[in-house]
């Protein structure tokens, strides 16, 4: 009996290893070279626009290729104000700042996140406040966390309290999983219940929208990316996006060392950071821009094809976007079933060793030893979402 029990599983583990291969492999091809969980692709302007950032010169953080960036991240977005930077992580440091989170605050944030996302929490000295997801989009669980705020917290004189910690709850950072919007209805509710400022990690979200709303426009401020795995790429690089006037202007003088404008003279009038984008980075920006409707509709080509292989796979479900929201598909995923999730490594190992470039969720950030003392609320579904989720090939040009 029991060397049944013991055949049963490895069995079921090499019927689903055999069948999700396959079902990768009807639709890339044979993987004669190893294919990438995500890269770049350069089919356009590339070349032009960063060699005239070379034969001008032109290669730091002031030039026309920014100005251009940035306008042309503004247009597609709808957003009013939008900042290049250095990176998606300086982008998201300069929001909690600007969110008036200082030292000993606490922010709420996904654990089933990045670790940049939290990171970003240490450098304005918060502490994190892990908080869990919903199954549909992955984003930030508005009842679940409705409920954990009304035994943790109290409003004293307008400031959300943890009477736990003792500590202000100044902030929420909602985080748009693999570009599924969140929640995003019901996470405006609840921080404007809660007098939370509420920040939108945008990173992995260009092209998505909520009820025909682009992404970022929903938080007081947002964050983008353009790491070299994302759809539009400079290499590294993000950006702040915000429809505050105010809150745009003073992003810029922070991200540009908190200089004050003068002809010749360098004067700073408080702590700043050279979070600029520079112009060579935000050229080759610029050229993906312009293909960035054709790669959208190249993701969501991909992820329909997807879809489609695994509708008859039992155990495995694909991620589908959320309902009244329209996904760039950043990173494609399927979900297996909790009783086969144990098969979760071997179905890894199965495709990377064919050539197909998949990996597991992110640790969850309460697990990372660093954060392990940080207050969390119940982690259930992120926890059993970590097991049984597996990203696969995603590049834009396999959708061709």
């Amino acid at each position: 009996m029991a060397e049944a029990m013991i055949r049963e599983p490895l069995a079921a583990s090499h019927d689903l290893k055999s069948t999700i291969v396959a079902s990768v492999r009807g639709l890339l091809g044979e993987a004669k070279a190893p294919i990438a969980l995500h890269e770049p692709d350069f089919a356009g302007q590339e070349w032009n626009y960063v060699k005239d950032c070379i034969d001008t010169g032109w290669v730091s953080s002031v030039g026309s290729y920014v100005d251009r960036f940035e306008r042309q991240i503004s247009d597609f977005t709808g957003c009013g104000h939008a900042i290049a930077t250095s990176n998606g992580t300086s982008a998201l440091h300069i929001c909690l700042l600007l969110a008036g989170v200082v030292a000993g605050d606490e922010v709420l944030v996904p654990t089933l996140t990045f670790v940049a996302t939290t990171n970003a929490i240490a450098y304005a000295q918060a502490a994190p406040h892990f908080v869990d997801s919903e199954e549909v989009s992955l984003g930030v669980d508005a009842e679940k966390l409705e409920a954990h705020l009304r035994v943790i917290a109290h409003v004293r004189d307008g400031v959300c309290m943890n009477r736990l910690t003792g500590a202000p709850i100044r902030a929420l950072v909602v985080m748009h999983v693999f570009g599924h919007p969140a929640d995003i209805e019901g996470l405006i509710e609840l921080a404007r219940r809660w007098n939370l400022v509420l920040i939108e990690d945008a990173a992995e979200s260009l092209g998505s929208y909520y009820g025909g709303r682009h992404t970022g426009n929903f938080g007081r401020i947002a964050a983008l990316s353009f790491n070299g795995n994302k759809i539009v790429t400079t290499g590294g690089g993000g950006a702040i996006l915000t429809n505050d006037p105010v809150l745009g202007k003073r992003a810029k003088h922070l991200t540009t060392t908190a200089r004050v404008a003068h002809r010749w003279n360098f004067e700073h009038d408080e702590i700043g950071y050279n979070y600029r984008m520079p112009n060579i980075n935000a050229a080759l920006g610029c050229a993906q821009f312009e293909r960035l409707p054709t790669m959208l509709q190249q993701k969501r080509n991909l992820a329909a094809c997807y879809e489609k292989a695994f509708a008859d796979v039992k155990g495995v479900r694909f991620l589908r976007e959320p309902p009244g929201t329209s996904s760039n598909y950043w990173l494609n995923a399927i979900v297996l079933d909790k009783r086969i999730s144990p098969c979760r490594d071997d179905v890894l190992g199965a495709l990377n060793e064919s050539g197909y470039g998949s990996r597991p969720l992110w640790t969850l950030m309460h697990k990372l030893p660093m954060f392990r003392a940080c207050p969390r609320m119940d982690l259930a579904l992120a926890e059993a979402m970590e097991a049984r989720l597996i990203n696969l090939p995603s590049s834009a040009k396999l959708g061709a």
